[in-house]
């Protein structure tokens, strides 16, 4: 009257276990992301990085030295000790005349690093430069 059947076994996943530990990990990940981008040491001074193209134009150059003290260079031409201010008032003036000259930056590497950054917030706050570079030594040197 009945009738054995045969029922095959079924392979079934259960996803619940990789879903909890998914969430654990992403909480890890949650908590630990901000703790691994702070406090990050580097060494500016020293970096590989591509050259200015030989087509542009000179670079104007607003440098600090190890004491601090700020000074502006076109090309070749070096100017003597001046403040922040003037270093940025200058700059404005040259890139009324000029406006697609570039603008780095070249600290010693004993500067401290406020002195840089207040440098550059200069440039482009004051003077209106759309990007400052930084100037380094390379590596091999």
């Amino acid at each position: 009257m009945y009738k054995r059947v045969r029922r095959r076994k079924v392979a079934e996943i259960n996803v619940v276990p990789y879903i909890d530990v998914m969430l654990v990990l992403l909480i890890i990940f949650m908590v630990t992301a901000p703790l691994v981008t702070q406090g990050v040491k580097v060494d500016l001074p020293q970096a590989s990085a591509e050259p200015l193209a030989k087509d542009s134009k000179p670079p104007l150059v607003a440098s600090v030295d190890a004491q601090g003290q700020y000074y502006l260079a076109v090309g070749t031409s070096k100017n003597e000790p001046m403040t922040a201010e003037e270093v940025a008032t200058v700059v404005a003036a040259h890139l009324q005349l000029e406006p697609d000259t570039p603008v780095v930056v070249n600290a010693d590497g004993a500067v401290s690093y406020n002195a840089v950054i207040q440098l550059m917030v200069l440039l482009q706050q004051v003077a209106g430069v759309p990007s400052v570079g930084l100037m380094t030594d390379s590596p091999e040197n």
